[in-house]
C-alpha cells in the first residue's frame, strides 16, 4: 500500500465519511451526559445463565462443540502419562502437539470443555472434564513432587526428551533463555499457564473441586524452581515467552488465600516490558504481540487483588495504545505476530496480520477494564473484534481455525486440520467459540447492562427475572428484549449500549417512545418492570469509511459494527490481479445496496479495475477478500497508472539483462537450483516467498552464470532488524549485509557486484548465505544475477 500525504482532492472524495466518524473509528465515543446512574463497577452474569438463540454465534458454538467431542482427551494426555511412567492410552497428536511445546493443548482443551459445559449444558462434556483432572492428579502421584507437564526438551545433540530435565539446570543458574526457547524447551511457562487456566476453568464452570488441589500441587513444584533463583535470574527466565504465568499464581492466591502464591505472582513481573508501560511509554514496536498481552492480563488480576495503582495504569495504557494505535479495522493487531510502530497500520496490510490469540487475549483484558469502570467504549472495541475477527477465525462448516487472519487483498484464510496442527490459535479458538455468551450481560445491584446484541435468553438471579433478546443484528438494526418472567413488579435499570458509530437511535418501551437517560454511552431505562414488558432498540446501520492509521487515503468500509469486504473469488482459485482500489469524488455515495438482509452492497463506478460486490468480511470463510483500499480522486488514479507503467518498464529492462533468477521459498525453483540448507526455513510475506537461515545454519543454491560484469541482487523487507550475514560466491565472500530496519514499508533490492574472476568461464556458480553467530541471514525474497 502506498503512503502519501492526504491531498485536498482526497479529502473531498472522502467527504461523506467524516460525518460518520471516519477518523475516530471505535474511539469516537462522543461526550455523553453525566454518568446518570451508571454504576462504578460491573460483573458479567454467569455463562451458565445465558443460552444462545439461533444466530451466527450459535452456529459457531455448535461447530466447535462437535469438534471438541471428536477430539480425544487421552491423546492430549499422551506425554503427561508417558513422562510419569504411566501407560499411554492414545497416540500423540501431530503438529505442535508433536513438537517441544506438546502439552499446551490439554490446558486449552480443558478450558474449552469447561466453558462449553457452562454455555450449553451438554451432558457429554462433564465426564471428560472430570477425567482429565483425575488423570492429572494421577500423573502427579506418579511423579511424586507435584510435577505434571507434556512439553519436551530438545538437547544440543538433537535428541528430544522429557522437558522436566531443564529445571535442575535452571535451579543451578544454568539459564539459556531466548524469545521462545528456555534451555531447549519451547515456552514451558506459557504451557503451564494454559494448564492452570484449564484447571481453574474446570473448578469455576464445571464444579470440579479436585482441580484446585492439582493446581496447588503444580504450583508447589514451580515455586521451588523460582525459590532457587535470584531476582536477576528470574528476569532472565522471563525473557522467554511465559504467557500469563503471573496471572496463574495471582488466581491461585485468590482461590486459596495463601500469600505464598501472591508473592510469587508479584515476583514474576517482567520489568523490561512492563516498566515502560507503567510509565506511559509506548515501546511496543518490534515486540511479539501475544507474548506481551497475557502479562498485562496478569497485572489486571493482581490489581484486583491488591489495589496497586501502577498495575492498573500499565494495563490501561497498554489497552489504549493497542486499540487506538496498533489495531486493524477488524480489531486484531500484529503483522507477522509483532507490533509495528504506532499508527503504521496502513504500511502493514499483509497476509500475516492479526494472530487470533492476540484478539482472544485483548478481549479478556477488555473485560477486566470494563469491570472496573463500565463504559460502552470498551464494548465498542469488544464488539468490533468479536464480530469481525473472532468469528472470522473459525470456519463454521468444518469447525477449523485460522492462525492469521490475512487482510492483504486476494489472500485466502488458511484453516487448520483436524489432528495435525494444534497451533496456539487453534487452541485459543476452541475457547473463543465455547463462550459467545460470556460478555452479553453484566450487572451491578439493580442495573443490567446489555453490551452485545446477540440473540439469547438470560436468567438474572438478582432480579429473579428471565429476559429474552431477539434480533438479526448486525444484519438488521432492530433489537427486541422481553421480560419473560418476573415475580411481581420491581424497579431496575436496563442499560443498553448505544455504539459510538450510531448516528442516532430509537427506543420504545411497550411500543411507546421512551426518553431514557444517557450515561457512559448507555441508554438507561429506569422504571418499574413486570412480566411481558418489551423494549425495542433500533440502531441505524449506515455505511461509513474508516482510514487505516498512518494513511488517510487507505480506507475500509463498514456497516454498523460490521466490516464489509470485496469478494475476489473462491479461496481454492488463485488470485493474480492487483489489489483493487476505489476512485471517485465521493466514494461513500457510490455504494448501492444489493441485499439488505445479508448486508450485500456493490460499488457503482468507483471500483478499479472494476466494480465489486461487498459482503461481511467474517463470513467470507472460503472466499478471497479485499478489506483495505487505496482511495483516489480521478486525477490521482491517472497519475498512479503512469507510475505503475514506469515501474513495469524498469522491471522489463532488468528481466532482459537477467542471467538467472532464484525464487527462494518455492519448491520447484529450489529443486531446480540444487538448494542446500541447514537451520533454514521458507517464509512468505506480503505475497512474496523467501528463505532465511538462523544462527548456525545456512542456505546455498546454484545459479547459471555468464560473461561480462555481473551483479547479484537480493530482495529484503525494509523493516528487518538485527540481521547480520554474509553472501559468498563459490566460497568467496562478496558481501557483508546488515539489515537495520531503515527502509520501513517497502521491499528493497540490494546489488552486490560479483568479481569477474568468480564467473569467468563458468556455466554455474554457487551462492551461499551465512548468518553471523546469534543472528539471522535474510529472509531473502528472491535473488537475481544480472548484467551490469
Amino acid at each position: 500500500m502506498r503512503a502519501s500525504p492526504l491531498s485536498r482532492q482526497r479529502r473531498l472524495l472522502l467527504q461523506g465519511a467524516a460525518s460518520l466518524g471516519l477518523v475516530a473509528g471505535w474511539n469516537a465515543r462522543a461526550a455523553t451526559a453525566d454518568a446518570g446512574g451508571v454504576p462504578s463497577s460491573a460483573k458479567a452474569l454467569p455463562l451458565s445463565a445465558v443460552r444462545l438463540l439461533p444466530s451466527v454465534y450459535a452456529d459457531a458454538i455448535q461447530a466447535n462443540q462437535a469438534y471438541l467431542l471428536r477430539l480425544s482427551a487421552d491423546r492430549f494426555l499422551h506425554n503427561y502419562h508417558r513422562f510419569a511412567g504411566l501407560p499411554t492410552r492414545g497416540a500423540l497428536y501431530g503438529g505442535w502437539e508433536a513438537d517441544t511445546i506438546a502439552g499446551e493443548g490439554l490446558g486449552h482443551y480443558l478450558s474449552a470443555l469447561s466453558l462449553m459445559h457452562a454455555q450449553t449444558g451438554a451432558p457429554a462434556l462433564k465426564p471428560r472434564i472430570d477425567y482429565i483432572v483425575a488423570e492429572l492428579a494421577r500423573v502427579q502421584r506418579a511423579q511424586g513432587d507435584g510435577y505434571a507437564a507434556g512439553f519436551m526438551r530438545k538437547r544440543k545433540d538433537g535428541t528430544v526428551v522429557d522437558g522436566k530435565e531443564i529445571f535442575p539446570e535452571i535451579m543451578r543458574g544454568e539459564i539459556r533463555s531466548a524469545g521462545f526457547d528456555l534451555n531447549g524447551c519451547w515456552v514451558p511457562l506459557y504451557n503451564w499457564h494454559k494448564v492452570f487456566a484449564g484447571l481453574f476453568d474446570a473448578q469455576t464452570y464445571a464444579g470440579n473441586a479436585q482441580a484446585l488441589q492439582v493446581a496447588v500441587d503444580l504450583g508447589g513444584y514451580i515455586d521451588k524452581v523460582f525459590a532457587a533463583l535470584s531476582d536477576e535470574q528470574v528476569q532472565q527466565v522471563l525473557n522467554c515467552e511465559h504467557g500469563g504465568i503471573n496471572e496463574s499464581f495471582a488466581e491461585l492466591y485468590a482461590r486459596t488465600n495463601d500469600k505464598r502464591w501472591l508473592a510469587l505472582a508479584q515476583r514474576l513481573y517482567h520489568h523490561k516490558v512492563l516498566d515502560p508501560l507503567a510509565r506511559g511509554r509506548d515501546e511496543l514496536a518490534t515486540l511479539h504481540s501475544n507474548t506481551q498481552i497475557p502479562k498485562l492480563i496478569g497485572l489486571a488480576r493482581l490489581h484486583e487483588l491488591t489495589g496497586r495503582r501502577s498495575d492498573a495504569d500499565a494495563v490501561d495504557f497498554f489497552w489504549k495504545a493497542v486499540t487506538r494505535h496498533h489495531s486493524y479495522v477488524i480489531g486484531g493487531n500484529g503483522d507477522r505476530e509483532y507490533f509495528s510502530g504506532p499508527d503504521t497500520i496502513a504500511a502493514h496490510i499483509t497476509e500475516q496480520t492479526c494472530e487470533a490469540c492476540c484478539s482472544y487475549n485483548m478481549l479478556k483484558m477488555t473485560r477486566h477494564l470494563y469491570s472496573w469502570a463500565p463504559d460502552a467504549a470498551y464494548f465498542d472495541y469488544y464488539e468490533r473484534t468479536h464480530l469481525n475477527h473472532i468469528l472470522a477465525h473459525q470456519n463454521p462448516r468444518t469447525g477449523m481455525f485460522t492462525y492469521m487472519t490475512p487482510l492483504m487483498s486476494g489472500t485466502a484464510r488458511e484453516f487448520s486440520s483436524e489432528e495435525n496442527d494444534f497451533w496456539c490459535c487453534v487452541l485459543s479458538g476452541m475457547e473463543s467459540h465455547a463462550k459467545h455468551g460470556d460478555s452479553i450481560y453484566w450487572e451491578n445491584a439493580d442495573t443490567l447492562f446489555v453490551n452485545l446484541y446477540i440473540p439469547s435468553t438470560v436468567e438474572w438471579k438478582t432480579a429473579a427475572a428471565r429476559l429474552e433478546m431477539t434480533t438479526r443484528y448486525p444484519f438488521e438494526g432492530d433489537i427486541a428484549i422481553k421480560v419473560k418472567r418476573l415475580a411481581g413488579q420491581r424497579y431496575y435499570t436496563l442499560a443498553l449500549r448505544i455504539p459510538a458509530w450510531a448516528s442516532g437511535h430509537t427506543l420504545l418501551v411497550n411500543g411507546k417512545p421512551f426518553a431514557a437517560a444517557r450515561g457512559k454511552g448507555y441508554a438507561l431505562i429506569r422504571r418499574r418492570w413486570r412480566a411481558g414488558d418489551t423494549v425495542r432498540l433500533s440502531l441505524p446501520l449506515e455505511l461509513r469509511l474508516e482510514s487505516a492509521a498512518g494513511n488517510e487515503g487507505v480506507v475500509a468500509l463498514l456497516r454498523g459494527p460490521m466490516v464489509l469486504a470485496a469478494d475476489l473469488g473462491a479461496a481454492d482459485k488463485p488470485f493474480t490481479g492487483l489489489a483493487p482500489a476505489l476512485v471517485g469524488a465521493n466514494i461513500l455515495a457510490s455504494f448501492a445496496e444489493s441485499d439488505k438482509a445479508k448486508a450485500v452492497y456493490r460499488s457503482v463506478g468507483s471500483g478499479r479495475p472494476g466494480d465489486m460486490k461487498f459482503t461481511p468480511f467474517f463470513a467470507q470463510y472460503e472466499r478471497r477478500a479485499a478489506v483495505y483500499f487505496n482511495a483516489y480522486s480521478e486525477a490521482e488514479w491517472a497519475a498512479s497508472e503512469v507510475a505503475f507503467r514506469k515501474e513495469e518498464a524498469r522491471l522489463k529492462d532488468l528481466a532482459a539483462r537477467s542471467v538467472d533468477v532464484m525464487h527462494l521459498g518455492e519448491m520447484q525453483p529450489e529443486r531446480d537450483h540444487d538448494l542446500q540448507s541447514d537451520i533454514s526455513y521458507p517464509v512468505s510475506y506480503r505475497g512474496r516467498n523467501g528463505r532465511d537461515a538462523r544462527t548456525g545454519g545456512y542456505f546455498s543454491f546454484r545459479m547459471r552464470s555468464g560473461p561480462g560484469p555481473l551483479a547479484l541482487q537480493a530482495t529484503y523487507w525494509g523493516e528487518e532488524r538485527n540481521r547480520d550475514f554474509h553472501i559468498s560466491v563459490d566460497g568467496e565472500r562478496i558481501a557483508h549485509v546488515v539489515l537495520d530496519g531503515s527502509r520501513p514499508g517497502e521491499f528493497i533490492d540490494q546489488d552486490y557486484p560479483v568479481p569477474e574472476r568468480l564467473t569467468a568461464g563458468k556455466a554455474t556458480i554457487v551462492v551461499r548465505f551465512d548468518p553471523e553467530p546469534g543472528r539471522t541471514a535474510g529472509p531473502a525474497f528472491g535473488v537475481r544475477l544480472y548484467s551490469r
